[in-house]
């Protein structure tokens, strides 16, 4: 059992530069509207996105516990796609 632990110890600490990795956007969250489910993002370009310049936008909440890991200010790493007609942020974690 010990052992099961140690190993999942590590897991947890090498999958967090793995992560981040992942998230090839940076922004800084201007306004979080929790009820319903959205975050402006001041951001750069989005070229996967068709968006050629930086600018500031709503974004979906892919999942709604992401809204309540960040605050109005803080610089993010984050990933974003259209899903069902609307730029939804998919994955988010605070900048280091």
């Amino acid at each position: 059992m010990r052992k099961f632990a140690i190993a999942l110890s590590c897991l947890a600490v090498l999958s967090g530069p793995v992560f981040a990795q992942s998230l090839p956007l940076d922004g800084t969250v201007v306004k979080i509207d929790e009820g319903a489910g959205k975050i402006t993002l001041r951001h750069g370009p989005i070229k996967k996105l068709g968006m050629d310049e930086g600018m500031t936008m709503v974004f979906k909440a892919q999942r709604p516990e992401m809204l309540k890991q960040v605050k109005a200010g803080d610089k993010v790493r984050f990933d974003a796609e259209k899903v069902n007609g609307q730029m939804t942020v998919t994955g988010m974690a605070k900048a280091k």
